[in-house]
């Protein structure tokens, strides 16, 4: 584990270092250059476009809103089947992801922060802290309640196979255009729409609430990330399973959750408290919610 982690200390990263670990993800970036070669047609960007989508919400509302905060409840075997479709985006395993994110609300702009564009850089904050071994393990302690899972454990330690599984049903549907267009196109796309929320809006946008660090509200970002745009609300309270507090905010993970509530599958949504939605409420510091 990582010790300067664990016990909380500030451990400035080590940029001098490359984690090994991380290959597979400059592979894939570099993968996409083979389009220039071999094209696009409408399949293959349609197999893109509808892969990051649902993809996306393995991220948004899976790892995010479920394994991180827990702002709604599930079964069992739709949690991991959460998990599983979030794994397939090549964003390691529900723990690992959870952990480092809850970390980072702890710490959030702080030199303990693992990813503060104000603290460490842009370019650190969006894909740095990735590529260094410094954050390849994580905090058991700050995921007990996932861990206590087996198949949760077991999905972390083999989070390489789902994303390979889709890679080659990829291809096996759509031959090589649909490996490079319908995988790696897409898994590079949802890298860096994930990022850009530890990046961009850290950088860019507005703020509704004063929150004692810089994340900010922005419109443009929660369109192409299905909600995760309006950060500045999220880390007001993280707990809600909506980001975007106001009708107006145009939130797609949050409206996929609700259509799932209305079938059974997930339950309890949490709300924002309504106190937060009255115009006075800009003004209020943020409650120390992880």
């Amino acid at each position: 584990m990582l010790s300067a982690i664990q016990i909380g200390k500030f451990c400035m990263p080590d940029r001098s270092k490359f984690n090994y670990a991380a290959l597979p993800f400059v592979g894939i970036h570099i993968a996409c250059l083979a389009v220039f070669w071999l094209g696009v047609d409408s399949v293959a960007l349609w197999m893109c476009v509808a892969l990051f989508l649902v993809r996306k919400f393995g991220i948004t509302g899976g790892y995010h809103r479920y394994f991180s905060h827990r702002a709604y409840k599930t079964s069992r075997l739709f949690q991991f089947l959460l998990g599983f479709l979030g794994a397939t985006s090549g964003q390691r395993g529900p723990v690992w992801w959870a952990a480092q994110h809850r970390h980072h609300h702890k710490y959030s702009d702080t030199d303990e922060d693992i990813h503060s564009a104000e603290k460490k850089g842009f370019y650190w904050s969006h894909v740095g802290w990735v590529l260094s071994p410094e954050y390849d393990d994580y905090n058991e302690k700050l995921v007990k309640d996932l861990t206590r899972y087996p198949e949760l454990v077991w999905l972390e330690k083999y989070h390489f196979l789902p994303p390979i599984l889709l890679a080659v049903a990829c291809y096996l549907a759509y031959g090589w255009l649909g490996l490079f267009w319908g995988f790696f196109v897409s898994t590079t796309i949802l890298y860096h729409t994930t990022f850009a929320i530890n990046s961009l809006c850290h950088v860019f946008g507005s703020q509704r609430y004063e929150t004692g660090e810089s994340s900010k509200n922005s419109l443009w970002l929660a369109l192409v990330t299905l909600g995760e745009g309006w950060h500045n609300n999220h880390h007001r309270y993280p707990l809600a399973a909506c980001q975007g507090f106001f009708w107006w905010e145009i939130d797609i993970s949050y409206y996929v959750l609700v259509v799932l509530s209305w079938f059974g599958i997930v339950w309890d949504l949490k709300q924002p408290p309504k106190q937060l939605l009255q115009p006075e409420a800009a003004i209020a510091k943020a409650s120390s919610i992880a």
